[in-house]
């Protein structure tokens, strides 16, 4: 009898055990297809397909061959209600990506660059997504992509749109970052309920606060006022801290949420399939190293006046992460307003990951 009882409790923890790590194994099951069924349902959200083009490059495609270079168009758009109806394009970025050296090159350029293209009138570079958004929406992302790719001769394989509603919710759903803001911001419009108030400093900023650091320019409440190079190197503070909160643990916890922030506030042509592809492969895809290339220049009301060679060193550092050589037939004077050449002010801040 003695040797029997305790034979029964081991029988029994074992039991036990085994019918825990069923429930686990069982609730981590559940939760996988939750998540594969929320990311499925969100990349078809997301998802503005369009039919290849012929010669169109298909880069990033896992085929189990070295991933070749992707280049993207990122912009942050803001349509909130108050704003007249108006689309705002308050961030513009091109991104060069090299999965191989896991590399990439972000060019930041100014809202209020400028551009001089030969079929539709001159306007700044933040006008011309809400330009074919209005004549076709549905054509919107690739005439946009397209529209930038033959301005500044370079490809661009991808585009994609962030509303920066979804952006505010992102952050919140992060539990917001670690931003050292560069000075006292403070701004207020009652029409259409802007109310920036921050204080310079490192700080914990919310998806509101994020999204103020990153739109602040002037100031109608005493602060000094801010430029868009300021703006592009708050945007790559931001960017930055994303992609960290994004792969850290918290971030993966937080997915489920993430991926019906991202179905309700990003579009792409990122075909589906790809799209799913890239998520297995996040780990090969995320860059360790990010180079920012900044584009400097004057204020000329109402524009953003970069020198020709410093557009010429940002498009160069770009078509280089793409394994391209510089391109010295682009004459930028053409299609960008510029200042006569002149030394090279171009600084590239290096995000080391």
């Amino acid at each position: 009898m003695g040797e029997k009882q305790p034979n029964r409790l081991r029988k029994k923890i074992v039991i036990a055990t085994v019918s825990v790590l069923g429930v686990l194994v069982g609730g981590v099951a559940v939760y996988t297809g939750y998540l594969y069924n929320k990311a499925d349902t969100a990349l078809n959200r997301m998802a503005a397909a369009q039919p290849a083009k012929p010669g169109q490059p298909a880069g990033g495609e896992t085929t189990g061959q070295p991933m070749k270079p992707i280049s993207f168009l990122l912009a942050g758009v803001d349509n909130r209600e108050g704003g007249g109806g108006s689309m705002n394009t308050d961030a513009l970025m091109l991104v060069a990506l090299n999965p191989e050296t896991k590399d990439a090159t972000v060019v930041s350029l100014p809202r209020d660059m400028r551009l001089k293209p030969k079929q539709i009138s001159s306007q700044k570079a933040n006008y011309y997504y809400a330009y074919h958004y209005n004549k076709d929406k549905e054509a919107a992302i690739p005439n946009t992509k397209q529209f930038f790719s033959e301005l500044f001769n370079i490809p661009i394989d991808y585009m994609a749109v962030i509303h920066f509603d979804g952006f505010r919710k992102l952050v919140d759903t992060l539990g917001g970052l670690n931003i050292d803001v560069d000075m006292d911001m403070r701004y207020v419009d009652t029409e259409d309920g802007t109310d920036i108030n921050l204080k310079k400093g490192r700080q914990i900023l919310d998806g509101k606060e994020t999204l103020d650091f990153v739109r602040y320019r002037k100031s109608n409440q005493g602060t000094a006022e801010s430029s868009d190079l300021a703006r592009n190197e708050r945007q790559h503070q931001v960017l930055g801290q994303l992609l960290d909160k994004l792969t850290s643990f918290n971030g993966i916890a937080q997915w489920g949420s993430v991926l019906d922030i991202a179905g309700e506030s990003v579009k792409t042509d990122i075909p589906v399939s790809l799209l799913r592809e890239w998520i297995l492969q996040y780990g090969k895809l995320k860059p360790d190293r990010l180079e920012f290339v900044p584009l400097e220049g004057r204020w000329d009301s109402p524009y953003i006046v970069p020198t020709e060679e410093d557009v010429k060193t940002a498009l160069t550092a770009f078509r280089s992460r793409l394994g391209l050589p510089a391109d010295d037939s682009l004459k930028i004077a053409n299609v960008i307003g510029v200042d006569s050449p002149e030394p090279n002010t171009v600084t590239k801040d290096t995000y080391r990951r």
